[in-house]
C-alpha cells in the first residue's frame, strides 16, 4: 500500500538523514540486548481521547510525553470495532475472522481463542521472555482459554468486559450476568462489588513485574478495563476534570502510564523498552457523557466507520525510534506481532499471519505500507469496508447509530437506530477523514479495484453476507 504525503515526506527525509540504520538484524549496528516490550491497551478509548489527539476537558501529559518520545500515528487501526475480536487480532497478528473470533465473548462461553494459535506472548517466549497480562483478557473465560494457556506466565484481572456483572444498571438485569470474578493466574480470588481500585492495582502489579524482571527481557501486556462503562476512577481522581467521570478515568490511566515510565527510568530500562499505547476500538457513543470521543471521525464502537476502527496509536523505543515523529501512514494492530518477531529475530508461525512487518514505517525510514489494503469485518464474518492508500470503500451493510440524537447520561445508554448503507460508498481519507463525501460516482475504477481486492479476501477467509465460506478459516477453540 503506497502512501505518500508531502508533510510526511519532509519528516521522513529529515529523520532518515539524521539517524543510523535501525533494522534489528543489521550486523553493523545490532541491538545490544533484547528489548523489553510493553503493550498498554485501553478499552473503548476514542481517537480524540488524548491531549495529543485533541482531547477537551482533561489532559494527558504522561501519554503525550510518550508520544513525543517516539511516533504518534494518525491512521492507526484495529481489525474489528469490538472487544474480543480486536484483542485476538492484536495478540495473533491475524484478522479475527480468519481464526473464528467474532464480536465479544459473554460469561461462561463455550468458545475462546484456540490454544493452537500462537500469541505474541508465546512467540517472545522463544527468546526466553518473561510474560504477564494484567487487566482484561476477553478471549474465553473457561480454564483452557485463559492466559496461562496462551503463553502468559502471570495473569491478574478480569476474564471479560467490566460491564458483564450484575451491578450494571442496565445490562446486569437484562442479561442476568453472574458475579464478576477477579482472577489470579487460573484461580478466582474474589468477586468484584466495586472496581474503583482496579486501575491502581493493575498499575502496581505492572510496576512489581518490571522490578522483578529487570535483569531479563520481559513482555508486559497491561490491558486496562477502563474507560469501558461502567466507569470507575480512583478516589483521588474523582471530580478532577472538566469532562466529568470520563475525564477522571482517563487522567488516572495517564497517571498509570507515567508511573510505568518512571519505573523504567529508575531501573535504567527506558532506552531499551518498546512501549506501545493504543485502544481496542472506538468509543461507545450510546453512553453519552460516560463515553469518549472520536471527533472528527464518523460514528464509534460497533461500526466500521472510522470512529469505530481508527484509534490512538503511540509507539516509543528510544534506542531505535527517533523522537517526535507524527506519521500519517496507516498501520494496524495485526502488524505488531510480525513487526516484533522481526525486531527480535524470530520466524513467524507456520500458519498464515495477516499482519506484516512495518518497522521501517514506525522508525520513519519508509512511507510505503507493505499491505495492498486493510480489511474491516464486523458481526458474523461480514466484510464491511476496505482501506487502500488514501481510499476507503464501504460496502452495503447495516450499522448502529445515534442518528443525530444525544447519547445517554449517568451510565445509562441512549436508544440507538439501525441505519443502512445500500450501495458502495467511496471516501478519500486524506481529504475527508470524517467520511462525509462519497466519491464512488467520480472514481468507478477505484471502486472496481477495491471491490476486486475485497472479493479476493472473501474467497480467502470468508464472508457470511456473500455466503462465502473461505478456504483458510481456522477453527475457534471450543470446550470439548
Amino acid at each position: 500500500m503506497k502512501y505518500l504525503n508531502p508533510l510526511a515526506i519532509l519528516i521522513f527525509v529529515t529523520v532518515f538523514a539524521c539517524k543510523p540504520k535501525t533494522t534489528a538484524s543489521n550486523e553493523e549496528n545490532p541491538v545490544s540486548e533484547m528489548p523489553n516490550i510493553i503493550v498498554i491497551l485501553t478499552d473503548d478509548q476514542g481517537y480524540a481521547d488524548l491531549s495529543c489527539y485533541g482531547a477537551k476537558g482533561f489532559s494527558t501529559p504522561n501519554i503525550d510525553a510518550l508520544a513525543n518520545s517516539g511516533v504518534r500515528f494518525t491512521n492507526f487501526y484495529v481489525p474489528q470495532p469490538v472487544c474480543s475480536a480486536s484483542r485476538a487480532g492484536l495478540l495473533t497478528g491475524c484478522y479475527p475472522n480468519r481464526i473464528g473470533v467474532h464480536g465479544a465473548f459473554v460469561p461462561n462461553a463455550e468458545k475462546g481463542l484456540n490454544p493452537n494459535e500462537t500469541t505474541l506472548a508465546e512467540l517472545v517466549k522463544q527468546k526466553d521472555y518473561t510474560t504477564a497480562i494484567y487487566g482484561k483478557w476477553h478471549l474465553g473465560d473457561a480454564k483452557m482459554f485463559l492466559p496461562a494457556n496462551h503463553g502468559f506466565d502471570e495473569f491478574y484481572g478480569i476474564p471479560y468486559s467490566n460491564d458483564m456483572w450484575p451491578n450494571h444498571p442496565w445490562q446486569g438485569t437484562v442479561f442476568d450476568f453472574p458475579p464478576l470474578p477477579l482472577i489470579e493466574n487460573e484461580t478466582v480470588i474474589d468477586t468484584l462489588e466495586d472496581q474503583q481500585f482496579l486501575t491502581k492495582a493493575l498499575t502496581q502489579k505492572s510496576l512489581n513485574f518490571i522490578e522483578n524482571n529487570q535483569d531479563k527481557p520481559f513482555f508486559l501486556y497491561l490491558a486496562h478495563p477502563q474507560p469501558h462503562v461502567p466507569l470507575f476512577a480512583g478516589k483521588e481522581y474523582m471530580g478532577t476534570t472538566e469532562r466529568g467521570l470520563y475525564g477522571d478515568v482517563i487522567s488516572e490511566i495517564d497517571w498509570s502510564v507515567g508511573e510505568i515510565m518512571k519505573k523504567l527510568e529508575s531501573l535504567d530500562l527506558r532506552k531499551n523498552t518498546l512501549v506501545i499505547f493504543t485502544s481496542d476500538n472506538g468509543p461507545w457513543l450510546a453512553y453519552g457523557d460516560h463515553a469518549g470521543s472520536a471527533d472528527p471521525l464518523r460514528e464509534g464502537k460497533q461500526t466500521t466507520w472510522e470512529g469505530g476502527v481508527r484509534v490512538p496509536g503511540i509507539i516509543s523505543y528510544p534506542e531505535q525510534i527517533p523522537a517526535g515523529i507524527v506519521s500519517n501512514v496507516p498501520i494496524m494492530t495485526i502488524d505488531l506481532l510480525p513487526t516484533i518477531a522481526n525486531l527480535i529475530g524470530l520466524d513467524l508461525p507456520d500458519n498464515t499471519i495477516d499482519g506484516k512487518d512495518v518497522w521501517p514505517i514506525i522508525t520513519g525510514e519508509s512511507l510505503i505500507n507493505p499491505h495492498d489494503a486493510y480489511y474491516f469485518y464486523f458481526g458474523t464474518n461480514e466484510l464491511q469496508a476496505i482501506r487502500s492508500d488514501e481510499w476507503k470503500l464501504v460496502f452495503p451493510h447495516k450499522y448502529v447509530s445515534l442518528d443525530g440524537q444525544p447519547g445517554g447520561k449517568d451510565g445509562l445508554p441512549a436508544k440507538t437506530s439501525r441505519l443502512e448503507i445500500t450501495k458502495p460508498m467511496l471516501y478519500n481519507m486524506e481529504e475527508d477523514m470524517g467520511e462525509t463525501k462519497d466519491f464512488s460516482a467520480e472514481y468507478p475504477e477505484i471502486v472496481e479495484k477495491l471491490t476486486n481486492l475485497a472479493n479476493k479476501k472473501r474467497q480467502e477467509i470468508g464472508d457470511a453476507l456473500t455466503k462465502i465460506e473461505g478456504n483458510d478459516n481456522r477453527p475457534i477453540g471450543t470446550i470439548n
